[in-house]
């Protein structure tokens, strides 16, 4: 087994690996260039850092300061349980931050397990929505800026916020969004989560940490709990 810096490969080349590694995967991925040019650049992978097998698998290491992240590992399924998956998080652990957090989807225990063997712990569960297209509930478009909030899941901290994200105020609570992605909500209660959330339009909010406002709001609008993950975390 070959394990190289994933900077040896090209953009086309980690976005073919992360989509064959998903492949039958609980939620299958498809990822093109463009896709994951924006992935490494909004939750900052460190390529060199980052590690694969040529033709078999990659594992992503995001990284901010003392703290990092695993953005994905994927393994294609002939070479699934083969100890690539292992090898590369073990290659990219060699090289991470002291502390490094990771989610994995609740039905994969494959991967619980690996991680657990790892010296992952369990912090919590996190949530993946989708809604339908609620009714139009009049908001506030207001100048960009971050909610100020604390503990957020990787994709959703504010070095994660895309350039030309919205804001949405209503009284209680505010809102930031780009086209169907919501990146950070705060609201005083389900209410106004849910005026938030009525944009009339479909909507996708990932790892929502279960129990949040948020969560409930989407229940009362019919929106689709999609999958949970436990969020863990590696401190050394």
């Amino acid at each position: 087994m070959t394990i190289v810096p994933a900077d040896t490969l090209t953009m086309a080349e980690l976005a073919q690996h992360f989509t064959a590694g998903y492949e039958g995967y609980f939620t299958p991925v498809q990822v093109d260039e463009a896709t994951m040019r924006y992935m490494v650049e909004s939750w900052d992978i460190d390529l060199a850092r980052s590690r694969a097998v040529p033709g078999v698998g990659v594992c992503n290491l995001a990284v901010r300061d003392a703290r990092g992240w695993i953005g994905g590992l994927a393994v294609v399924p002939a070479e699934r349980r083969h100890g690539v998956g292992r090898a590369l998080m073990e290659a990219v652990l060699a090289v991470a931050p002291p502390l490094v957090t990771l989610e994995v989807i609740e039905q994969n225990e494959p991967a619980i397990r690996l991680y657990e063997a790892l010296g992952f712990e369990r912090t919590r569960v996190l949530e993946v929505w989708s809604l339908p297209e609620p009714p139009l509930v009049e908001a506030r478009v207001v100048e960009p800026a971050p909610l100020g909030g604390r503990d957020l899941p990787w994709q959703r901290e504010d070095a994660s916020l895309p350039a030309d994200y919205e804001r949405y105020e209503v009284d209680g609570g505010a809102m930031l969004v780009r086209g169907a992605t919501v990146f950070q909500l705060d609201a005083r209660d389900e209410e106004t989560a849910a005026a938030l959330l009525s944009r009339g339009r479909k909507l996708q909010y990932v790892n929502v940490p279960e129990g949040d406002v948020a969560g409930a709001a989407m229940r009362r609008l019919g929106g689709a709990l999609d999958l949970r993950q436990f969020e863990m975390v590696l401190t050394r």
